[in-house]
């Protein structure tokens, strides 16, 4: 079979080179010369048309309409991932640290100290611990101390449980205090004008409690707040004097845009019994206003409308304005104020002032008639504040201590009957250079216009304060505290005053020095480990006696020290 399919080829092939060659007609040509090759030339008769055999043609057409997709079988699966370009950096992921144990909080300590002149130091602090939502507490403090002269000691104990609680609109909190203070009337002339053999002892008691109820703040600008309190407290000294005093204060502001309309009002309500005397002095005050806040600017423009009624009965209205204008934010804020008020006196705030009163104290209320005051305040940077102002008051019935005529050692009150005028200056500076180191210092310069008194007793025109605190390391640290105070001025009588006291008489009376003094104490604290520290202070290092009232001379040079217990 396949010798007869090779016959069949060559034949095939023989059979189509003849027809090609039929199919073309030769000429001759000439020859070159130098007998070289002699090409010839073809002519074509027809176009050459291959003929292809039955047997290689297709048997059959293919079906145009065959569309059957065909789907090839994978046996591994396609994730879907977004395409990462990779020209910009990646953020780096932090890594998650483990957490760390919550350093133990001491919220309870005790401190106990003894040292030079007598001197006793008792404190104690309780609190609940670390919530957000509630803190109670308690305070206990004891501290005493005793001079060279004769009766020349007092000490006092405080004591004072609080609690606050945060609800979701609104805070209570409340607090109860106790508060005793003993000495005795040890005042002495050293030029032996007078004889103090047997100083009378003293003591005061202050019983206070006082609840408050006062809305949270809210960034809605349409929001209401609002805030009462009341406030009570029963007093008594040693010789039957005795005072109470309700005082009920409201508060409602309503926000209108940049624009608050509020109302603020109080009801004080006091009695006050001696021996001979028995006052009821109480006051109503309203006070509206209307607050816009704008574009750095802040003012408040409102009355202050005071009703006195019991003892006394009148009725004030004041202008009640204040304004804050910030120039540079956090550096530069000028402010300003206008007003007028009432301030109801009482035993517990004169004897706060001097604890060397007489009995039969007279109780009169002191009429600020309007009251301006100007200034600037600001920070310089990180740590740096500051605040200077100018201030100018009309006072009428302003309260002044003098002695005794009867008994120098004790102190009567008496009003600057008609119109104090009171010019002063006042800055504050506080700089904190790090955590380790921070000062700051206070400046008052007043100068008093009596209405009807030659000076104004026992005022002084100048008082320093400055406060220094340098934390050397982690466990050792200091503090320096100065205290100065100008001279003052203290009227003695000649001869028995007018009873009831209503104006001076010069022909009676003449003027004496105060000595200024200055107070300079330095302290130093030790912190042991996390629960124990220790701390000493020495007091009125420079030693001087000279004290704020005439005859009473201060405590000279003494210290304590002790230790602190934290848990």
């Amino acid at each position: 079979m396949n010798i007869k399919k090779l016959l069949y080829t060559t034949a095939l092939f023989i059979s189509a080179g003849t027809l090609s060659v039929q199919a073309q007609d030769k000429k001759e040509t000439e020859k070159l010369q130098d007998d070289k090759t002699i090409a010839e030339e073809i002519e074509v008769v027809r176009p050459y048309k291959p003929v292809l055999a039955e047997a290689v043609k297709l048997r059959r057409s293919p079906d145009l309409n065959d569309v059957q997709t065909y789907k090839a079988k994978f046996n591994y699966g396609l994730t879907n991932r977004r395409l990462e370009l990779n020209s910009d950096i990646n953020k780096l992921q932090a890594q998650q640290v483990a957490q760390e144990r919550p350093d133990t909080l001491y919220n309870n300590y005790l401190k106990g100290g003894l040292g030079t002149s007598a001197t006793t130091l008792a404190e104690a602090y309780i609190n609940i611990g670390r919530d957000e939502a509630l803190q109670a507490g308690g305070f206990f403090r004891h501290f005493g101390q005793e001079g060279k002269l004769n009766g020349q000691k007092f000490n006092q104990q405080q004591l004072s449980v609080f609690g606050r609680s945060i609800m979701d609109d609104f805070t209570l909190s409340g607090r109860i205090n106790y508060q005793r203070n003993g000495l005795y009337f040890y005042g002495q002339d050293v030029n032996n004008s007078f004889v103090n053999e047997n100083p009378e002892k003293q003591a005061f008691n202050f019983i206070e409690a006082e609840a408050e109820i006062a809305s949270k703040y809210t960034p809605d600008e349409s929001a209401l707040s609002y805030a009462a309190k009341v406030n009570g407290y029963v007093w008594s000294d040693r010789f039957n004097a005795k005072e109470n005093s309700v005082v009920l204060n409201g508060y409602l502001n309503k926000r209108i845009s940049s624009f608050n309309l509020g109302l603020a009002s109080s009801l004080e309500m006091g009695n006050t019994k001696d021996l001979n005397v028995s006052v009821n002095n109480h006051l109503v005050k309203v006070n509206p206003y209307i607050r816009l806040q704008t574009n750095g600017i802040k003012i408040n423009a409102g009355i202050n409308l005071v009703q006195e009624f019991g003892s006394f009965s009148e009725l004030r209205i004041f202008p009640a304005v204040t304004a804050d204008l910030t120039l540079i934010p956090d550096y530069l804020q000028l402010f300003g104020e206008l007003k007028g008020d009432v301030n109801r006196n009482s035993l517990k705030l004169l004897t706060d002032d001097n604890p060397f009163l007489t009995s039969d104290i007279q109780i009169q209320n002191t009429v600020e008639k309007i009251s301006f005051t100007g200034g600037i305040k600001g920070t310089g940077g990180p740590g740096f504040g500051y605040q200077a102002k100018v201030y100018h008051k009309e006072l009428e019935q302003l309260p002044l201590f003098v002695n005794n005529f009867n008994n120098p050692s004790q102190f009567d009150v008496i009003y600057d009957f008609g119109t104090t005028k009171l010019l002063g200056i006042e800055g504050e500076i506080s700089v904190q250079i790090s955590n380790n180191l921070k000062w700051t210092g206070r400046m008052n310069m007043e100068n008093y216009t009596p209405a009807s008194e030659t000076e104004s007793w026992f005022k002084p025109q100048l008082r320093i304060n400055s406060n220094l605190l340098y934390n050397v390391n982690d466990k050792l640290s200091f503090n320096a505290a100065v205290v100065l105070q100008d001279d003052s001025k203290a009227k003695l009588y000649t001869a028995q005053p007018a009873s009831p006291y209503l104006v001076p008489n010069r022909d009676i009376e003449s003027v004496v020095n105060v000595k200024g003094f200055v107070d300079f104490s330095l302290g130093a604290g030790y912190k042991i480990n996390k629960q124990f520290s220790a701390f000493v202070k020495a007091n009125n290092i420079l030693d001087n006696n000279n004290g704020r009232f005439l005859y009473y001379q201060a405590i000279g040079f003494n210290g304590f020290g002790g230790i602190t217990y934290s848990f």
